[in-house]
């Protein structure tokens, strides 16, 4: 698996940035703090998401952007594939907004889904990749500080023995789910066998046969006192009809001479009512002879020639003819002068308007004048102002005519020297660290001196052609000196920049005051304009008040006019309501005639109704003395008819009835209880024969279950072993695997007779064989030899999962951020070897982020990365060769 090639933009310093990545050995070359681990970073990032940061999403998209977007298109199993991942930053958050990867046979979309697929691919997820192929910046050392254990575990999930270990772990917890299961199951089949012989011992079919045959006895008793019960039912209930016809008998003769009673009294109240209705028509008609009388006298006044409905309804149409037309009439007159006045009201309120607005419109114009005033004053105070500020503008222009920089060069100047103070910090962090390591290197040497053996080789000082640690200590002086250089050019660019910072001030205030000089002429001018625009419109204000009192006099003129109008409308109304109300008067009169007329019909036709009701009495009394003949007749019947000794002899053979069924009742239910205790017993007889066949059944099904069970704990240990034996085989075939490795890379890399191997044992626990025989912890060795010894560990590891995977899923790129940390220049050239000999070895692609211009030698491909220190913006190059490259280096550093 190689990365072919990685696009950017707005991913940390790269606003926008394209790099194709070779095969072969590529550095990324630059100052520290350019942004050249961002670049392996963003590559690791397209791969696995956030899994891969040690931050969050929001430390990705650059300061000020909205969105980021990660390109990289790499090779695997020689298949193209294409990752594109593209982050919004919105609010506090930022989220992924789209992840696609694009492969030959597929495409993934979703970061989860996209990270899975990755893991599945390259058969490592982004911890594995870490500590196969990509050794981070200040991680050189983590594999040898890590405990044993701990490097087990590592090693042991990059070779995927870890799932074997996983796989024995599931199977123990199988066998032991299947020990808890099979101890149940026994213990069920127990207590299964222990309820069968309870319920053996019962003889519950002898049992059953004793109830069925009693049950048989009770059942033909109940039978036989059930038909006799019968036949006391049938008996009483002849009996009962016998008394009932007797009885319905006695009731009808009642029944009938209630009727007599009834029909003999209807006929004498109906004639009564009869004789009522004659005295009560001759009173209506002594009635109606006096509403006729006083008719005759009314007439003239209602206005009528004689009393007739026609007559009546003539006038009335004749005065609802002038009602309607005065009514009319004053509704005009009455709406005219609603109207005319609400015209008088408006006009008047709308003359006290014009009156207000008018004073409204001299105030606004005093205001307007003061306002003008306030505008004049304001402008003298700004031209005040603009004085002030060319007086100060001119002192701060003073201050550059003795200054080192022109006016403008000021804030550029300050970048450079802090750019360069930037880079000399750098120089003196780097001088430190390799003061520290040659101190450190001189503390041995001097300690083994004392304890007299050879500070390179270990050997007694007597053996030994390396004893003299002084060029160490020259090299201590060296750095020392060098040290103190750089840390006084700190100090003198210290002072130069504070220098600056005041100049760079004063331009800042000198930009600053022309800009307010500017608005506040700009503010003088406006004033004066405003001024003129106040005066200019305060004396149209009073026009325009003089034309609004003119024509609020106008108004209420007219308002005046209208009020009158509306009085002489108001007089109309008075004389027609005048006018309806005698015509109310002549309706009443007429209204009074009509009432007499209706009152004479309603007394005639309750004459009628009367005589009517008179002669349907008659006719219904008729047919009361032809029922009340039949009524008597019935009577006579019905007397003859009742047998008071046949009453008695149903009486008797109904009371004998019911006595006999009472007391067999008591026995029935006696019997009824029995019956069913028996049947209650014969069920229970029967559910635990049931249940006994059932614990036979249950108990075949679990002995064959627990048999079952016996043959698959058998299989699951049988299973959990093979795993732990093929783990602990695989683990043995590695560790030697990798200790020849390991040896092979330390011995190219260290050239030391004084170490005569390494030695790594099953616990992967890591240790320095000396020629004598003696062991050391790597943590021992110099800060150098520590660092080459676990760049040695970490290639080996990285041989080792290449020759374990033998070919069948390419290795990712072997990549090293910034591997020189803690190298002198004498282990720096060993690491140059190290790389040359892992790119022999078929390593398709090397990635190294260095700034030291020793591994530019061992480049195929060399990549420069610069910042814009004015933008915070880094960019990425490539040179045309690495070692052109290296001679423009040397060349610019004279």
């Amino acid at each position: 698996m190689k990365f072919d090639r990685i696009r950017l933009r707005n991913f940390r310093p790269y606003a926008d940035a394209d790099l194709d990545l070779r095969d072969g050995v590529t550095v990324i070359h630059g100052l520290n703090g350019s942004g050249k681990s961002s670049l392996l970073e963003a590559c690791f990032f397209a791969l696995y998401g956030s899994k891969a940061l040690e931050g969050t999403l929001d430390d990705v998209v650059s300061n000020g952007a909205e969105e980021a977007e990660i390109d990289l298109w790499f090779t695997h199993a020689d298949a193209a594939y294409h990752v594109h991942r593209r982050l919004r930053a919105s609010g506090e958050r930022t989220t992924t907004a789209d992840c696609v990867l694009e492969g030959p046979d597929a495409t993934v979309e979703g970061a989860r889904d996209v990270r899975a697929f990755v893991v599945d691919l390259l058969r490592m997820d982004a911890e594995a990749f870490v500590n196969c192929a990509y050794v981070r910046q200040g991680e050189v050392n983590q594999l040898i500080n890590a405990s044993p254990a701990q490097r087990q575990d590592v090693i042991d999930d990059l070779l995927q023995l870890g799932r074997l270990e996983a796989y024995r772990d599931r199977a123990g917890d199988a066998r032991l789910g299947i020990e808890d299961v099979r101890s149940g199951k026994r213990g069920e089949l127990r207590k299964v066998e222990s309820q069968i012989e309870e319920k053996e011992a019962e003889n519950l079919y002898a049992a059953l046969d004793d109830l069925e045959s009693t049950l048989s006895e009770v059942d033909a008793k109940i039978d036989h006192y059930e038909t006799q019960r019968e036949k006391a039912r049938e008996t009483k209930s002849e009996a009962e009809a016998v008394l009932e016809e007797y009885e319905a008998k006695r009731t009808e003769l009642d029944s009938v001479a209630d009727d007599i009673d009834d029909l003999e009294a209807a006929i004498r109240e109906a004639e009564s009512e009869r004789e009522t209705l004659r005295e009560r028509v001759t009173e209506a008609r002594e009635r109606i002879d006096e509403l006729e009388d006083g008719l005759d006298d009314r007439l003239d006044t209602a206005g009528l020639d004689a009393a007739t409905e026609a007559a009546v309804e003539a006038r009335r149409d004749e005065l609802d003819e002038r009602e309607a037309d005065y009514r009319e009439e004053r509704t005009e007159a009455n709406a005219s002068a609603t109207g005319l006045r609400n015209q008088a009201t408006n006009l008047a309120e709308k003359a006290d308007d014009l009156a207000d607005r008018a004073a409204d419109v001299e105030e606004r114009a005093e205001e307007l004048r003061a306002e003008a005033d306030d505008a004049e004053a304001t402008a003298e105070e700004r031209e005040a102002r603009v004085a002030d500020l060319e007086n100060e503008a001119a002192e701060l222009a003073a201050r550059f005519e003795d200054a080192p920089v022109d006016r403008g060069e000021a804030a550029t100047r300050r970048d450079d020297l802090r750019e360069r103070r930037g880079e000399v910090r750098e120089r003196v962090a780097e001088l430190e660290a390799k003061l520290e390591s040659a101190t450190e290197r001189v503390a041995e040497a001097e300690a083994l001196l004392a304890a007299g053996k050879c500070p390179e080789c270990g050997q007694p000082v007597a053996d030994s052609p390396h004893a003299d640690p002084e060029d160490d200590r020259e090299r201590v002086a060296e750095l020392e000196s060098e040290l103190a250089d750089a840390r006084e050019q700190v100090t003198t660019l210290d002072d130069r920049i504070d220098a600056l910072d005041e100049l760079v001030a004063a331009e800042e205030r000198l930009a600053e005051i022309e800009t307010e000089h500017d608005r506040l002429e700009d503010r003088v001018t406006e004033a004066h304009e405003t001024a003129a625009e106040k005066r200019e419109a305060a004396e149209k204000r009073e026009a325009e008040a003089t034309d609004l009192r003119e024509r609020a006099a106008e108004t209420r003129e007219v308002a005046t006019q209208k009020r009158d109008e509306a009085d002489e409308a108001a007089a109309r109304v008075d004389e027609l309501t005048a006018e309806l109300e005698s015509i109310a008067e002549a309706r009443e009169r007429v209204d009074a005639i009509s009432e007499r007329l209706e009152r004479i019909a309603d007394l005639e036709d309750e004459i009628e109704r009367r005589r009517e009701r008179a002669a349907g009495i008659e006719e219904t009394n008729d047919e009361r003395r032809e029922r009340l003949a039949e009524k008597r007749d019935r009577r006579d019947e019905l007397r003859d008819a009742v047998d008071e000794d046949a009453i008695e002899s149903a009486r008797e053979q109904r009371a004998n009835a019911e006595e006999y069924l009472e007391n067999v009742a008591d026995e029935l239910d006696a019997l009824g209880e029995r019956r069913d205790s028996i049947q209650t017993k014969i069920g229970g007889v029967r559910g635990e024969i049931e249940a006994l066949e059932s614990l036979r059944d249950e108990r075949d099904e679990l002995a064959e279950c627990v048999a079952a069970l016996d043959a698959l704990h058998e299989e699951a240990e049988r299973l959990e072993a093979t795993y732990g034996d093929l783990r602990a085989e695989l683990r043995q075939r590695n560790v030697e695997t990798l200790e020849r490795l390991l040896n092979e890379t330390f011995d190219l890399v260290y050239g030391n007779d004084a170490y005569a191997h390494l030695r790594l044992n099953g616990e992967y626990e890591l240790s320095v064989v000396q020629k004598d025989g003696s062991e050391l912890d790597p943590t021992q060795l110099s800060g150098g030899e520590r660092a080459l010894f676990n760049l040695s560990l970490r290639c080996a590891i990285y041989r080792l999962l290449a020759e374990g995977i033998d070919g069948a899923a390419p290795m990712p790129p072997l990549i090293l951020d910034e591997p020189t940390v803690f190298l002198d220049s004498g282990h720096v050239s060993r690491l140059v070897d190290l790389v040359a000999e892992m790119r022999d070895m078929g390593v398709a692609q090397i990635v190294i982020v260095s700034h030291d211009e020793e591994l530019v030698g061992a480049a195929d491909d060399l990549v420069r990365v610069e910042k814009d220190p004015r933008t915070n913006r880094s960019t990425v190059t490539r040179a045309e060769s690495a070692v052109d490259e290296l001679a423009a280096g040397i060349t610019d550093d004279d």
